[in-house]
């Protein structure tokens, strides 16, 4: 008998009915493709980074990242997912004990591939706490099942790590072409509308510079966007920056906003091909 985690944030951080969710995404989408156009190249991102408030906050910048993955229908079929943990505390990376994730969308299989490798890793946990009611990974799930065909999933929910031991478990999944990762995170928390874009701005040229660490005041996924930066310098990738907004500018007051963004690392391109 399969073990499923079930959605728990479906219903209030995004649709719970699958027909809405379907549309509301697409919508999502679709503006995001009109805002931002096709890219200059067919390069995919290796990585992203992208926000998880509820969809009617911080959606249209979650969509500009995944609509630059729309070329990668096919060719992703993992998916390696870090987002904070907001109401358990972890040491360590957290895996769940389960073999599929469920949205109003359908069921992702996990990679147990990969489960079974993180396990020899000491930074890694399993805790089904962890996952049961953290919305920083599930938000994005119906987002990736929109913009993938079929995919396996490594969810990790990260606690307390430094960015090294986040790198290593990055480094140890990195694969090729067929793995995408995908960090999820959202910026500065309930600050003067004005003071928010101020510090954002500066936490994301951070990100475009590779320069960690960043606090948990900048990001609430700071631990697993720092160990994002330090894999990225690794790797040489080159951070974009897709879209940065907060929650006054889509669906909330401007007194105390949310921090929003999404960017794009991509690998190097040869031109020489």
């Amino acid at each position: 008998m399969q073990h499923i985690r079930q959605p728990a944030v479906a219903g209030t951080f995004y649709p719970g009915v699958s027909s809405t969710l379907t549309h509301d995404v697409e919508a999502f989408l679709a503006a995001a493709r009109l805002e931002h156009g096709s890219p200059t190249h067919d390069k995919l991102p290796k990585a992203i980074i992208v926000p998880h408030a509820g969809y009617v906050y911080s959606g249209e910048i979650a969509a500009a990242a995944y609509a630059s993955l729309a070329a990668g229908r096919d060719q992703i079929t993992r998916v390696v997912l870090l987002g904070p943990v907001h109401r358990v505390p972890v040491r360590g990376l957290a895996l769940p004990d389960v073999d599929l994730f469920a949205t109003p969308l359908g069921n992702i299989p996990i990679d147990k591939d990969a489960v079974a490798l993180l396990n020899m890793l000491p930074q890694i946990v399993t805790s089904a706490a962890a996952h049961a009611w953290e919305h920083s990974l599930e938000v994005q799930l119906p987002f990736l099942q929109s913009v993938l065909g079929h995919f396996k999933l490594i969810p990790l929910a990260v606690g307390d790590a430094t960015d090294v031991e986040v790198a290593d478990v990055l480094e140890a999944l990195w694969g090729g072409p067929e793995t995408l990762i995908v960090i999820s995170s959202d910026l500065s928390h309930f600050l003067p509308y004005a003071t928010a874009q101020a510090v954002d701005r500066q936490t994301a040229q951070h990100i475009l510079a590779l320069q960690g660490p960043l606090t948990h005041e900048q990001a609430c996924g700071g631990t697993p966007i720092n160990g994002m930066l330090l894999a990225a310098k690794r790797h040489h990738l080159h951070p974009l920056l897709l879209d940065l907004r907060n929650s006054g500018d889509t669906a909330g007051d401007k007194d105390r906003v949310v921090g929003y963004a999404s960017f794009a690392l991509m690998e190097e391109i040869d031109y020489a091909n």
